[in-house]
């Protein structure tokens, strides 16, 4: 098949995408349930790709589990996203050292 039509056709998948709900709902949403489950979307979407992420691209499951420790007890004590970010990833290369894992 012709790498055009392969284009052609992403381009309006995302377009439908984005062109859809401003099409559809053009006034106020008003159910209350509608709402908060709208609010909590991008977040549910992002746990759901980056939690497999942490605990399967390490070398061991031990580190990736000990890094997401750290960055749910950083995040909870409402530190940037910076900081845990950079704690997380020395949790994970030192578990690593500790455990005689190749970088």
């Amino acid at each position: 098949m012709n790498i055009y039509v392969y284009i052609a056709a992403m381009a309006l998948t995302t377009y439908l995408i984005r062109m859809l709900p401003l099409t559809v709902f053009r006034k106020p949403i008003k159910s209350r349930f509608f709402r908060s489950f709208l609010h909590y979307v991008p977040y549910a979407c992002l746990t759901a790709m980056t939690f497999p992420a942490i605990l399967g691209d390490t070398a061991s499951l031990l580190s990736g589990a000990a890094a997401l420790a750290v960055a749910v007890v950083l995040a909870y004590l409402n530190q940037s996203l910076i900081v845990v970010a950079v704690a997380s990833s020395a949790a994970v290369f030192l578990v690593e050292r500790l455990m005689g894992l190749p970088l």
